[in-house]
């Protein structure tokens, strides 16, 4: 595409890539018969769907940065660039684009592989029902099902029409079924076309602007070819298995407690089958993981930077934009870490219950 005799050609391209997406927001966005309870059924439906695209995330959330969360703390505290192949749940690929180049994260099945390809390093491991956060949860339809569940069509109401990655999208504004929730409201629009979530913006109680926003600034709904998603590593890539996927896998493992049924009045969710309890769904949820002192420690020490943190013996508790973090304990004790998007009031009783209720495993029987 360079040679001289193709400059033309070249030229062309370029302007059609750059001009293509500004004429899709010169239109006009159009608008949408659908009522607000079809959108909302609409934006469920999309994790479902096959799709490829660009997408743009931005958070505002400064969260302590230990050593061992550094990679959450990221992910909500500034604007990361990923391109997405999603066939289905079990089957998808995302690349994070980094300025020092890109981290790549694949499932196939109930196995997740991390390849970084400046470092050469492909690790292996399997893909558990309870981790934490990455970068391809905050993808459009991803967030928006989550987001959405125990909502109901009392809890939306329409937006006006918006033009997103090319195509006319139906808003809806969703608010909160629970009042133990951070957030005040979820903004998404829906596209005509795709049928997909193209943006979500999750707004914090007071807040005037997203506290995290996601959007498509591209998409297709064709399937995702398999050579896109296949993964062959060179004979220069250092190819590793990993037992546990992160901290909270590995407490879930291993830690000899269990939580207790209910914290803040929210029920323990199905898939805590071990140490670590998630609690409520959607817009009202919280996640209590069981922490060693070495964890802990780093853990209290970055909360302690946190403005508007509080401190006694018996917990360090902040509140960074929707999201609520308590580390139970003091220096030397370990401690649960409970984090979700619970008002704090509800935080600090879930951080009671967990400490009166849990139970050592072989007192649990």
């Amino acid at each position: 595409m360079t040679r001289v005799g193709r400059w033309c050609v070249v030229a062309l391209a370029v302007g059609l890539l750059v001009v293509a997406p500004l004429v899709g927001r010169w239109l006009p966005a159009g608008g949408t018969d659908a009522s607000p309870a079809e959108l909302l059924e609409q934006a469920r439906a999309g994790i479902d769907q096959q799709w490829s695209g660009t997408v743009e995330t931005t958070g505002t959330l400064q969260l302590p940065d230990a050593d061992r969360f550094g990679g959450v703390a990221a992910l909500f505290g500034e604007q990361t660039t990923m391109r997405v192949w999603w066939r289905d749940a079990e089957h998808w690929r995302v690349d994070r684009l980094l300025t020092t180049g890109e981290t790549d994260i694949r499932r196939d099945g109930d196995t997740t592989l991390e390849w970084s390809f400046e470092r050469a390093e492909a690790t292996y491991s399997r893909d558990p029902a309870i981790r934490l956060p990455r970068p391809g949860d905050l993808v459009p339809p991803v967030l928006a099902e989550r987001i959405l569940r125990g909502v109901t069509d009392d809890d939306v109401s329409p937006l006006p029409n918006r033009r997103l990655a090319g195509e006319s999208a139906a808003g809806l504004r969703v608010r909160p079924p629970s009042d133990l929730s951070s957030i005040d409201h979820v903004d998404l629009w829906t596209g005509q076309d795709s049928h997909l979530p193209l943006l979500v913006e999750v707004y914090a109680a007071g807040e005037a602007t997203p506290s995290v926003t996601s959007r498509f600034s591209a998409v297709s709904t064709d399937p995702p070819a398999d050579e896109i998603l296949a993964f062959e590593p060179t004979a220069t890539t250092d190819v590793k298995v990993e037992d546990v996927l992160d901290i909270a896998d590995a407490a879930n493992q291993y830690a000899p407690l269990r939580p207790p049924a209910t914290a803040a009045g929210l029920a323990l969710g199905p898939a805590s089958d071990g140490a670590v309890g998630v609690y409520g769904e959607g817009t009202a949820q919280v996640i209590a993981i069981p922490l060693r002192d070495r964890e802990a420690g780093a853990l209290r020490d970055q909360l302690t930077l946190t403005p508007g943190v509080e401190q006694d013996g018996e917990r360090t508790v902040a509140s960074v934009g929707p999201l609520g973090v308590l580390l139970t304990g003091r220096d030397g004790d370990g401690g649960w870490l409970l984090a979700g998007t619970l008002t704090r009031d509800a935080l600090e009783r879930a951080g009671r219950d967990v400490l009166a209720g849990y139970v050592f495993l072989e007192q649990a029987g």
